[in-house]
């Protein structure tokens, strides 16, 4: 079972509207995490913890990088921390990605907030010589983050709800200029990976899923979903958040 552990917070900054950008040090969970994890993070004053998926893992340092939207009292909690401050952290929690390193291209399709751990995917996709190029969407300019992080690693396309920046739409209006690959990998609101899933049919894929935890460690079953290929229920955080996109039903 994953026990607490303290993190200390080495910086924080606001990267769009009401996105943050936290770095955490803790050599352990550095060392241990793997692209699709999360950090399940103690916020005074509040009960359940908050799962924030992992964006960045820096080995070298010990450090962990976590995005997280600023949209009520315990994330405002958060983004109020500061260099040198703690932070009690179960993790790093969940299953993360898996893929075959014998694929030659991959597609990361990722909305909001959902789109962090795709970044930590596609550095390690990179770093094994797998081609990958993504479709980003967000609500609106001002909310775009990490583009050129993204652009680094492959071919990015930018859709916004609006049209403000990039293609106006969804991800899936784009999905058809992204070319051949072979796998995907998606994360973000259910009905954009039921779109996805949808639009790219039989397309081998892997989903990640966004989900508010109770204990975060598989005790509670307050975050189980139905299984497609096992009958019962999966518990999204122990058993997940990652599942094959035929594994669960949306």
């Amino acid at each position: 079972m994953k026990k607490c552990t303290e993190m200390i917070v080495t910086s924080v900054r606001e990267i769009a509207l009401d996105i943050f950008e936290m770095s955490l040090a803790n050599e352990y969970i550095a060392t241990a995490a793997v692209p699709g994890q999360f950090l399940h993070l103690f916020v005074d004053g509040h009960t359940l913890r908050r799962p924030i998926s992992i964006a960045e893992v820096a080995r070298d340092k010990g450090t962990i990088t976590i995005l997280f939207k600023r949209i009520g009292d315990g994330t405002k909690r958060l983004a109020s921390l500061e260099a040198g401050m703690s932070v009690s952290a179960i993790g790093p929690a969940g299953n993360g990605f898996t893929y075959k390193t014998s694929m030659s291209s991959a597609l990361l399709v990722g909305g909001g907030i959902g789109i962090p751990p795709l970044y930590c995917l596609g550095k390690e996709l990179r770093h094994s010589g797998i081609h990958v190029k993504a479709i980003l969407g967000f609500q609106t300019e001002n909310q775009v983050f990490y583009e050129e992080k993204f652009q680094e690693l492959g071919k990015t396309y930018i859709v916004t709800d609006d049209g403000s920046y990039g293609y106006q739409g969804l991800v899936t209006d784009v999905l058809d200029q992204s070319g051949k690959f072979d796998h995907y990998f998606s994360c973000g609101p259910i009905p954009m990976l039921q779109s996805v899933i949808n639009k790219l049919g039989d397309q081998s894929g892997t989903i990640s899923l966004e989900e508010r935890l109770g204990c975060g460690i598989g005790a509670c079953f307050a975050c189980v979903i139905p299984s497609d290929t096992e009958g019962g229920y999966r518990k999204i955080c122990s058993d997940g958040p990652v599942f094959a996109a035929n594994e669960v039903v949306l």
